[in-house]
């Protein structure tokens, strides 16, 4: 049997800390009183997670009127925040389930963060079909249920797909999360002096007692979640590019979309991570748990999906041409030259154009470079799904149908409101909960494992 040689490696935490060490670093913001840096983060994204309130109060009130849909244009940004946080949420599942499977040791020290993310990036998305439906009072009848009239829901619609592909991938997230917390759960049980907070830790912990019978029954149900979680990463965006796809609309109906759809959900979602990981390491003083050797490979798994969504970006047009399907061609050229054409060149610029820098060693492993570029490929993705919602709706067959789409202040201030309900949950989190896996990161500490004959 052969062994692999970590020593080749760079560590995965810096300086060799003493175990003990690992757990004050990583509990310290929980059991420490919270900053005025933090009340101040919690008041912006609480007013923005206000006025987003507000805005869906008025659409509730007088209808999806108020936005700025209209004929053509029937889906605006309501799909387009959707389609961007169901994009957003995949990088989480990613870290987690199929790096653990592809036994990549530097996971460990951004996995739980990025699960979290996942689950409240999905939360954010799951809203956005329930208001687009112009009645969410009725969204019940999304379900199937049993009745004696018959009357089932139309499974043959994409938004009932939608419901059950994210429905499922928030259950097996949210489970996958949940029993990697159980461990550090016990830990947090084991170290407070609160009462309250010992009762509530030991009901989460579930009578965990670290012991070795413990320990296999958790990893391998880890392993059989991380197993059930992979083909989810596939399958829900392929799902959500369904709606576009199974349509017969220029511009959408194309088999590229499902592989188009991953690359730049899991391009967007590792953006994010990083841009959160980075003021995260800096703010908790864990930079030798997560280091820059982390943030490099998360910004060379960037620009491999990067180089995926530029690749299909080009393959849109070449099919467009060799269709000879005048329709197809008008809607990539009016994408490109027409009325929208800063949208689509924004798109390009920000996913294609400056992720190519990080191919220079110095900007992958410059913190201020990486956030920017970080921030832009968001920046861009959100522009993209805005690119392929709104312009092969707004100019279709009939030049005498075309119209032009112009988001209300209600759409704006929905769209803040989803960041603002993300940030709030995110700040909650890293108050509530190790933002780290404390049993995790010791099982790779330099040293932690036993050694055979110079290898571990």
């Amino acid at each position: 049997m052969s062994f692999v040689d970590y020593s080749v490696e760079p560590p995965v935490v810096e300086g060799k800390p003493p175990l003990s060490s690992i757990d004050d670093a990583i509990i310290k913001p929980i059991d420490a009183k919270p900053t005025k840096a933090w009340f101040v983060a919690i008041a912006v994204s609480g007013t923005m997670l206000l006025i987003g309130a507000a805005s869906l109060a008025v659409t509730f009130i007088f209808g999806v009127g108020m936005w700025g849909v209209n004929q053509p244009v029937g889906w605006g940004f309501d799909i387009v925040n959707f389609v961007f946080w169901v994009g957003i949420g995949h990088a989480g599942t990613l870290i987690s389930a199929i790096l653990f499977l592809l036994r990549q040791r530097w996971r460990t020290g951004i996995a739980r963060f990025a699960e979290a993310m996942t689950i409240f990036a999905v939360m954010c998305a799951g809203l956005f079909p329930l208001i687009h439906t112009g009645r969410p009072w009725l969204d019940g009848y999304l379900m199937p249920y049993p009745n004696q009239h018959g009357l089932w829901i139309n499974f043959t619609s994409p938004l009932v797909w939608d419901v059950f592909a994210v429905s499922t991938y928030f259950t097996v997230s949210a489970i996958f999360w949940y029993v990697g917390l159980i461990p550090d759960f016990a830990t947090l049980r084991d170290r407070t002096v609160s009462r309250i907070k010992k009762i509530v830790y030991s009901i989460l912990s579930l009578g965990w007692r670290h012991s070795n019978r413990h320990w296999q029954h958790y990893e391998m149900a880890y392993l059989i979640l991380a197993g059930f979680a992979t083909p989810l990463v596939l399958s829900v965006h392929t799902i959500v590019s369904f709606d576009f796809a199974v349509s017969i609309i220029p511009g959408w109906h194309t088999t590229i979309f499902p592989p188009y759809f991953v690359a730049g959900a899991v391009f967007s979602g590792f953006a994010m991570v990083q841009n959160m990981l980075i003021g995260i390491r800096k703010i908790y003083a864990i930079e030798h748990i997560i280091t820059i050797d982390h943030l490099e490979k998360m910004n060379k798994i960037m620009i491999t999906t990067g180089m995926m969504v530029g690749y299909a970006y080009g393959m849109e047009f070449f099919i467009a041409w060799y269709s000879g399907n005048s329709a197809e061609t008008f809607v990539f050229f009016n994408r490109a030259l027409g009325p929208y054409a800063w949208a689509y060149w924004t798109m390009v610029i920000c996913n294609v154009v400056f992720p190519q820098l990080f191919w220079f060693k110095k900007i992958r492993r410059s913190i201020p470079a990486m956030f920017v570029i970080g921030v832009l490929v968001n920046v861009g993705m959100w522009f993209e799904r805005f690119v392929i919602v709104v312009t092969s709706l707004s100019r279709d067959y009939l030049p005498s149908s075309w119209g032009f789409y112009v988001p209300s202040i209600y759409d704006i201030g929905i769209l803040i409101g989803s960041f603002g309900l993300f940030f709030t949950l995110l700040l909650l989190f890293v108050k509530s909960m190790p933002v780290v896996s404390i049993s995790e990161v010791k099982g790779v500490v330099e040293g932690a494992q036993p050694s055979h004959g110079g290898s571990h």
